[in-house]
């Protein structure tokens, strides 16, 4: 199998994971002198969050230079640093590649709004005014929600299009100067050693070049219905020959951000697109509900089975509440915890999932974000001092509790969600029913969700109870992990406790 298939994936939210020079922001010389805690977890690779140059509207997503960091972070040295001790490791890199737009200060759109006439013009999408002068047609923002997807230039009298902020414009990908520049950039990273990208927005790459108006239910989620297929999957299959031409088994994970659509599997195309896709739905749409998972489980197997390919599954990330928040308990974020690193894909974390920390709640003078997400963003708490391991306070405050919820203190406390993630990608990792087995679903009690993972002759028994009540499961076999850590290495005694998982060695 290949090494994604078989990784555990953490995804770091630079600004907010550790901060080294003492501006209250996280940084990539903060993140080199964590890696010994990446290693201890046992995670296999890190997706950093961006980090190119950036005005900061959206955080990073704004690229005003896809070939440097920007300073806020560190250097390019920096990063050739950290990805050097992270290989050392055996950790392997990922960067965020957010190849549908750009900020409005990248020299490309300064130019391309210059003039009509500029060379740079054509490189993103305008149009001119529609019916009264207003936007070229009905299409909204994600955010600010209800704004148009379109902002008017005076200077040059078009409309310029933006699936997301004004000063994030979208890129015309149909312009084949835009494809060799972007190619150029994945090009300068590879080189550089990074491992793999994800793909930010990648089904908006391709559009319709008619530019339609949309139904208003679709109108107001573009990203969910501008893209042209085709053409976005003939880009997707160039990248991915660009990126299957380097050594070391590069990767692409895309973004699909299309909630209403049964489309996920095309961006496999024939093993010729995306080597992995996140399945995102389940962190945004699947409640904590046994009959919600075991449905969420048989629909992604009932898609991508049959075209080979290989799920992904996250719980969290820098966009959607934490699911401690969602779920409401840490003996749900353990039971959870248990079914992300037991599927059959690759799991993606979020950090500071492995602290159980809940979103952090953010007064109105303190959100920044343009997007309402500051509560899953805060910083990581490292210790229990005051200070948390920051040498200044932070761009966001603290989640929860940071006294109680920090690496230090959990690390020493062998009972602790933090070490019941790191015996779960133990066993994950020794296990080839976990780690690459089959995955049947198994019948079970209202409220319970059992599956049995195999390769070979091994199996594995997994049972989540997702209610508040104990609850009798017929099942065979010797418990290797509890995620309220009782009962393990001991006959499975044919009852679950109230928002337990076990993994049952059959």
């Amino acid at each position: 199998m290949r090494w994604w298939q078989t990784a555990v994936v953490y995804q770091i939210y630079p600004r907010s994971f550790a901060d080294a020079t003492g501006d209250g922001v996280g940084d990539l010389e903060g993140i080199r002198r964590r890696l010994d805690h990446l290693a201890w977890l046992g995670v296999d690779a890190v997706w950093l969050s961006p980090i190119f140059r950036s005005p900061m509207k959206d955080f990073g997503y704004d690229v005003a230079d896809y070939c440097d960091v920007d300073p806020l972070f560190g250097t390019l040295a920096d990063f050739d640093r950290l990805v050097a001790e992270a290989h050392a490791r055996g950790i392997r890199v990922l960067l965020d590649w957010v190849p549908n737009h750009t900020s409005d200060q990248h020299p490309w759109f300064r130019a391309a709004r210059a003039s009509r006439e500029s060379p740079r013009r054509a490189w993103y999408v305008w149009r001119d005014p529609g019916p009264g002068r207003g936007p070229p047609n009905n299409w909204l923002a994600a955010f600010p929600r209800g704004t148009p997807a379109w902002t008017f230039d005076a200077a040059t009298g078009q409309y310029y299009l933006h699936l997301f902020l004004p000063e994030q414009p979208d890129l015309d990908w149909s312009n084949p100067d835009v494809r060799r520049a972007m190619h150029d950039v994945l090009r300068f990273w590879l080189d550089r050693g990074v491992d793999g990208f994800r793909v930010d927005v990648v089904h908006g790459l391709g559009k319709d070049p008619r530019l339609p108006d949309l139904a208003p239910e679709l109108a107001a989620v573009p990203q969910s219905a501008l893209n042209d297929e085709e053409s976005t999957h003939e880009i997707l299959r160039v990248l991915r020959r660009l990126v299957d031409a380097y050594p070391g088994d590069r990767v692409l994970v895309g973004e699909v951000w299309l909630l209403m659509a049964r489309t996920h599997a095309r961006y496999f195309g024939r093993g010729d697109e995306l080597h992995l896709l996140f399945e995102l739905p389940a962190a945004v749409l699947t409640a904590w509900d046994a009959s919600a998972w075991r449905e969420r489980i048989a629909d992604v197997a009932a898609r991508l089975d049959p075209i080979d390919a290989w799920p992904t599954w996250v719980l969290s990330n820098h966009d959607v509440p934490r699911h401690r928040t969602r779920f409401g308990s840490e003996a749900a974020a353990r039971a959870a915890a248990v079914l992300l690193l037991t599927l059959r894909g690759t799991p993606f974390l979020y950090q500071g999932e492995e602290l159980g920390l809940e979103d952090a709640v953010v007064p109105p003078e303190r959100a920044v974000d343009p997007g309402a997400r500051d509560g899953c963003r805060a910083p990581i708490p490292w210790d229990a001092s005051p200070a948390h391991g920051w040498p200044a306070p932070p761009w966001l405050p603290w989640p929860p509790e940071p006294e109680r919820w920090n690496v230090e203190r959990l690390r020493a406390d062998p009972g602790s969600i933090l070490h019941l993630y790191r015996r779960l990608l133990a066993l994950r990792r020794a296990s080839a029913a976990l780690h690459a087995g089959s995955c049947r679903l198994l019948e079970a009690p209202a409220g319970v969700l059992a599956y049995e993972r195999a390769a070979g002759t091994e199996r594995r028994i997994v049972l989540v109870n997702f209610t508040g009540e104990r609850l009798p499961v017929a099942a065979h076999g010797r418990v290797e992990i509890a995620s309220d850590g009782t009962g393990e290495d001991r006959p499975y005694a044919g009852v679950l406790a109230p928002a337990q998982a076990l993994v049952l060695r059959a």
